[in-house]
């Protein structure tokens, strides 16, 4: 078999390509004459061919092949082409801001093309040649049908403000698209928080989790039950077609089982949401931290005395319980130069600067002083019990004092050893630094913390062995990391430091975490 041959064989065993075209008939020869394959082509990106078969779907390297046929590309003037469809939270001021900073970064002029009500194009162009290189396109719909056009082939990646559902990796799989929970299939773009929020004029302050669920169940409906007026609570939710309205019922209802309050007002964009909100003294709605508007926030509050709001440190070390990773969705498929490029500027710095100027919360590690974190030690004393006696205490101060707190933090799925999605990120994230040496001649501890439910000693035992696993999550992902030059440690310190209250399934699950500490 010649080198050509060889080349093409072996190409058939790579993930197919992202770029959908009009399937025509083609064919494609190696040069030397030996081998031909016929078929519909089904994508091209540049460098690779995709095609439809009677042996099923192949890819080529295009380097190897002369294409024949009505449908080939045209490999002198070619155009990187890219769907996106789903959430309007992210493609209407997120994305457009990470591909002016693209653009700017690649040498690129950016042209924005208003295709209708819900769609809008970027087209990049060569500053040097003004020649088209690229063009986004993004189709401003809903999360569900951000999957739904991935699934048809209609969009290449999707926008989504939850993960993907049970039945939709189904689809995904028959659909040829690839496992969506494998890694690298979901990327969190940014994040954000479910916030519960009420009129200016309101005078409650805070609600617990438990009675926010009731609230939105209907089971609590009245203003003076939150030591509020004696008025009825008006509850407002997003559209649910919309992955924000689906994420607020999963947070809330679905732990409890409880049922969906049928008097609710629902808004399909956050503007409408704010306004009906801000305007109604009676109203309690739950939104986006970045679609709050002139609604005033409520604190999470808990029967032991702790109380959270969604500030941008919370967020991202998801201290805060209702965080709000927003996804892109990746079929296993080959995308074009650009768009890879594209995809790999989002994790860089200078990308998660624009995420957080443009009102979300980026996932750039920060290192928090053991000065900023009194509050912390001081709730640890107050909640300290027999169980959790002055010794403990003194060992953990004494562990952590010369460190800082990352805020690369690693929580768990309820009732699951499995990390959540956010903290599936920060493995990647973690790694990508260790590999990039931002951490070399550094030391790093693993520190894990578990809630309060049961004897002291075993919940210590545990949370060391969530702190083992999530090192060595990271560890496996940091291929190339130096680790002779990266001190790993671990240690844990059970229930001596909860974030919120151990009475409810949400502040147990906010306990349960793996941080990191840095020197």
């Amino acid at each position: 078999m010649t080198m050509v041959r060889a080349a093409i064989v072996a190409a058939l065993f790579l993930f197919a390509m992202v770029l959908p075209v009009a399937a025509q008939d083609v064919t494609l020869r190696s040069y030397d004459g030996d081998v031909e394959i016929s078929g519909n082509l089904l994508g091209f990106d540049g460098e690779f061919y995709r095609l439809d078969t009677v042996y099923g779907e192949l890819t080529v390297d295009g380097s190897g092949v002369a294409c024949e046929g009505p449908g080939c590309p045209n490999l002198e003037n070619y155009v990187a082409r890219l769907v996106f469809s789903g959430a309007p939270t992210i493609g209407k001021v997120l994305m457009p801001a990470l591909i002016e900073a693209f653009a700017i970064r690649g040498d690129y002029d950016v042209t924005r093309r208003d295709e209708g009500e819900n769609e809008i194009s970027y087209a990049l162009s060569s500053r040097k040649t003004s020649e088209l290189v690229g063009e986004f396109t993004f189709h401003l719909t809903n999360t569900d049908e951000g999957f739904a056009d991935l699934l048809a082939n209609e969009a290449d990646i999707a926008m989504t403000l939850r993960e993907a559902h049970t039945d939709e990796v189904s689809h995904a799989k028959v659909a040829g698209l690839g496992d969506l929970t494998a890694p690298g299939r979901a990327r969190v773009l940014a994040l954000d928080a479910l916030i519960p929020v009420v009129a200016p004029s309101n005078p409650v302050q805070g609600i617990t989790m438990p009675q926010l669920a009731e609230v939105l169940a209907g089971r609590l409906a009245n203003w003076n039950l939150l030591g509020g007026p004696d008025a009825p609570i008006d509850v407002h939710l997003w559209d649910e077609r919309t992955g924000i309205g689906q994420a607020s019922v999963d947070h809330l209802l679905g732990p409890g089982g409880l049922p969906e309050n049928s008097r609710v007002r629902r808004h399909d964009n956050g503007d409408a949401f704010a306004k009906a909100v801000a305007r109604d003294p009676f109203a309690l709605g739950l939104t986006t931290r970045s679609e709050q508007g002139n609604a005033w926030e409520l604190a999470l509050t808990g029967e032991c005395g702790f109380a959270l709001t969604a500030t941008r440190r919370a967020v991202k070390t998801e201290d805060y319980p209702l965080t709000a990773p927003l996804f892109l969705y990746l079929p296993a498929r080959r995308f074009p130069k650009l768009a890879r490029e594209f995809l790999a500027y989002l994790r860089d710095p200078s990308a998660q600067l624009v995420i957080r100027r443009a009102g979300f919360v980026d996932q750039a590690p920060e290192e928090i002083d053991i000065n900023a974190q009194g509050d912390r030690f001081a709730n640890a004393i107050a909640q300290a019990g027999p169980e959790v006696g002055l010794q403990e205490l003194q060992r953990m101060v004494g562990v952590l004092s010369s460190l800082k707190r990352l805020t690369t933090t690693f929580r768990f799925e309820p009732a699951s050893v499995r990390l959540d999605a956010q903290s599936r990120s920060n493995v990647e994230q973690l790694a990508r630094a260790l590999e990039l040496g931002l951490y070399d001649a550094r030391r790093l501890v693993f520190v894990g913390f578990s809630d309060g439910d049961g004897a002291a000693g075993p919940n210590r035992d545990i949370a060391m062995r969530r702190a083992e696993t999530v090192a060595r999550a990271v560890k496996r992902a940091a291929e190339t990391a130096n680790f002779d030059r990266i001190a790993v440690e671990i240690d844990a310190f059970g229930e001596a430091m909860p974030m919120a209250c151990d009475d409810t399934a949400w502040g147990r699950q906010v306990n349960r975490r793996v941080e990191v500490w840095v020197r």
